[in-house]
């Protein structure tokens, strides 16, 4: 039988926040939706929803991304990871209105990806995300004055995980470098490193640290780590010029809550389990799990794995939980015994979508995602990069 070990949240803030049902203001654009939300408690919300998509046809397209809770990922058109998304929505130009439910930056990608005369919507405005948000483009411009005086800036090639803002995607294309996923992290920084000789990577620097001394075997002490919130980034002008990676002080609030103990506890509670774990987990997590992958990996290495096998899976709980329910036949565990949640993107629950679907239906285009057309021109241009890769 599937097993999960955790342990559903106490009605706290703290476990609110987890669940979606309380702000948080680092992360989210804390704004409300104009009208009238549907209760949660509204028993008629799934035959609303049909209705709403029904009555919309070819001229929606919902997309559902891998994190997302599974009440919304029954109307999804297709699921997937935020790149993939964006491309699904850029495949079909028949679709006047994409319903992302997702976060900001993936609402973002999918306006520049997508044709003109196509509308992004995001069903609740506050859905941003941490990570996202810890890198922007005034900060970023301060980190590449600082390149600048320590006299390496033309040195340095950028190089903007999936998961930012238009902004810094922007930034990276208008400053030659690329876009990566969690997928192709490695090809990007292979590419990078022909291009110059050193890496700005942004804004996770789990992934970065990760990718480089795993699959490039970079040293850790050829790693540093860019604080935008200390003068010059918190490094000497000698650590900045010593440095093959420079790293944000980034990272994502879920993979960044797993530890070793998790790693460590879930092997003596679960003898002969293979751990497998996200890149953006940190590098002492990522280094004792037995597998690392991006979340389509983690999705195809339980499709192929062995009945009866046993898994303790490092990645967002929703997922975790749909994992356990597709595999029966496998015993798949949350890595860590306290939920984990990604908070913002639980904040599109059933009543976001039903009110975004029947808001169309009556008419009313909510909560569009517009990227202006020179940041579009610029993050356009990483985007291409990426797609041009090796």
């Amino acid at each position: 039988m599937s097993t999960i070990t955790y342990e559903e949240p106490a009605p706290t803030p703290l476990a609110l926040l987890l669940l979606g049902q309380q702000a948080d203001p680092a992360s989210e654009r804390g704004v409300d939706c104009p009208g009238d939300l549907p209760a949660a408690s509204d028993p008629d919300l799934v035959a609303r929803a049909r209705a709403a998509k029904a009555a919309l046809g070819d001229r929606v397209f919902v997309l559902g991304h891998h994190y997302q809770r599974d009440e919304v990922i029954e109307f999804a058109d297709v699921t997937g990871d935020s790149f993939k998304l964006a491309r699904d929505a850029a495949n079909r130009p028949e679709a006047e209105f994409i319903v992302f439910c997702g976060v900001h930056f993936m609402a973002e990608s999918a306006d520049i990806l997508t044709g003109p005369d196509q509308r992004v919507i995001l069903p609740d405005l506050a859905a941003g995300c941490s990570m996202a948000d810890m890198a922007t483009a005034e900060q970023v411009a301060e980190c590449w004055d600082a390149l600048t005086d320590a006299g390496i800036a033309d040195t340095v090639v950028p190089v903007a995980y999936m998961n930012s803002s238009a902004d810094i995607k922007a930034f990276t294309g208008s400053h030659g470098g690329t876009i990566c996923t969690s997928s192709n992290a490695q090809r990007a920084l292979e590419w990078a490193f022909e291009q110059g000789q050193k890496v700005l990577f942004l804004p996770d620097q789990h992934l970065g640290r990760n990718t480089a001394v795993r699959d490039l075997g970079i040293g850790l002490d050829e790693c540093v780590v860019y604080n935008p919130h200390k003068p010059n980034g918190g490094l000497t002008v000698e650590q900045l010029r010593a440095a093959k990676m420079i790293l944000w002080r980034g990272h994502c609030s879920v993979h960044g809550r797993f530890s070793l103990d998790s790693v460590n506890e879930v092997r003596e509670r679960i003898p002969g389990v293979t751990v497998l774990v996200h890149p953006e987990c940190r590098h002492e997590v990522v280094q004792a799990a037995d597998l690392v992958g991006s979340t389509e990996y983690i999705i195809k290495a339980l499709d192929a794995a062995e009945p009866g096998s046993k898994w303790a899976i490092g990645t967002e709980l929703n997922l975790v939980r749909r994992l356990a329910k597709a595999h029966p036949d496998k015993e798949i565990a949350f890595l860590d015994r306290t939920v984990c949640f990604c908070s913002t993107m639980n904040r599109i629950d059933l009543p976001h979508l039903v009110w975004a679907l029947e808001s169309l239906v009556a008419g009313r285009v909510p909560n569009v995602i517009t990227v202006d057309p020179t940041t579009s021109a610029h993050a356009r241009a990483a985007l291409d990069q990426m797609l041009a890769l090796p």
